[in-house]
């Protein structure tokens, strides 16, 4: 109890209480802001219309209706795609070609031609589905119109153009807004690297205050100063979420005095597993290097820019032994999905597993290094 009211004081008494709420809460106004437009609702595109038809205008004007697509400008003569797309003005170019309302009326085929510039492939989300529907719609309207034109009727011309429909949703997540998973992995990151700089520290400064062994040489005196960081950590992250759903609208299904559990067992996990990295460190500047081999492959391989179902399943793997991974997917699950707690014993256990292996190593290094200090006591005397 001494250790936990020591450290109570210290964590008060130092910048670690500022750095864990102003930080985050600026990571998650700043990212934010940045990602505001979320998926780029309206990619910019440029056509190239060579016909000069009244159905070629028709239909650039149903592209620029695309709430995915927004038509910048009109050529009426051919262009170089290439030039088009140089300067980033626009991510796509669509070409209509000469003759097209001619042939149209001919009922004979025609290619529309689209160039998509890939080389930041986030610039074209929605794009190709959003193009492909204009094109479907189109053909669907003008085969039941010469089908009516001939005598049938519209349901059953609707029938023979098209005997399945699809109806789609997307749940979740509808509008992909980054704000569900990028800022708030970023949040997410800046929370990891404050709280595992600051409980590595613990050790290497008490070893050079000389109190590491003052209130006894049990591993549970130092456990038990995770306390303050694991829930001054926790609150912390509540704290941004809520920010991040009032202000920029994030997906938060999940009730706030449930979804504090597994943030504390998380917590928990994070604060340990700083001790653990922390622990032989010589100094306290040396343990921002050390939380770089957590900080990197948690920003990598737990779901924050990319899903870890798209890496090989060894580095799925990998990510077990990362205590974000399992905050990402308790998000994904309770949060996002409004997943009720004892869906997710997995993750729980898993978080659990971890502050467990986790106790156990720093309790082997805590009785090693008071085992070699009660060897070198004999020779001091």
């Amino acid at each position: 109890m001494n250790s936990l009211i020591d450290e109570w004081k210290y964590v008060l008494g130092s910048k670690y209480v500022r750095l864990i709420f102003i930080g985050p809460l600026v990571a998650a106004l700043f990212f934010g802001l940045m990602f505001s437009k979320n998926q780029i609702i309206e990619s910019p595109v440029v056509v190239i219309d060579e016909d000069h038809s009244s159905y070629s205008r028709q239909l650039i004007n149903t592209i620029n209706a695309s709430p995915n697509m927004n038509v910048t400008n009109v050529y009426s003569s051919r262009q170089n795609p290439e030039i088009l797309l140089a300067n980033e003005q626009a991510v796509a170019v669509i070409i209509l070609p000469k003759e097209l309302e001619l042939r149209q009326q001919q009922g004979l085929s025609t290619n529309i031609g689209i160039l998509m510039d890939n080389t930041m492939p986030s610039g074209l989300t929605g794009i190709r589905t959003a193009i492909q529907e204009v094109i479907q719609t189109e053909n669907m309207t003008l085969s039941m119109t010469r089908l009516v034109q001939k005598g049938m009727d519209a349901e059953t011309s609707k029938g023979l153009v098209t005997p399945l429909s699809l109806q789609q949703r997307m749940v979740f997540n509808p509008t992909s807004s980054y704000v569900s998973f990028m800022v708030l992995g970023f949040v997410n990151i800046v929370v990891l690297m404050i709280t595992t700089s600051a409980a590595g520290s613990i050790a290497p400064r008490l070893r050079q205050e000389g109190k590491l062994f003052a209130n006894g040489k049990s591993p549970l005196q130092l456990w038990i100063r995770s306390v303050p960081y694991a829930v001054l950590t926790s609150l912390s992250l509540l704290l941004c979420y809520g920010l991040l759903k009032q202000v920029w609208g994030m997906r938060f299904e999940s009730e706030p005095y449930l979804f504090i559990i597994p943030l504390l067992v998380y917590a928990f996990a994070l604060s340990l597993m700083g001790i653990l990295i922390g622990y032989s460190a010589k100094e306290q500047s040396k343990v921002n290097l050390r939380t770089n081999f957590l900080v990197y492959p948690s920003f990598l391989a737990t779901g924050i820019q990319l899903t870890p179902l798209a890496f090989p399943e060894p580095f799925q793997i990998s990510a077990w032994v990362l205590p974000m991974n399992w905050l990402n997917r308790l998000i994904r699950g309770m949060a996002f999905r409004d997943g009720q707690l004892n869906y997710y014993s997995q993750e729980m256990g898993a978080l659990l597993i971890i502050i467990g292996v986790v106790s156990l190593l720093i309790g082997l290094l805590v009785l090693r290094e008071s085992w070699k200090e009660r060897l070198l006591q004999p020779r001091t005397a």
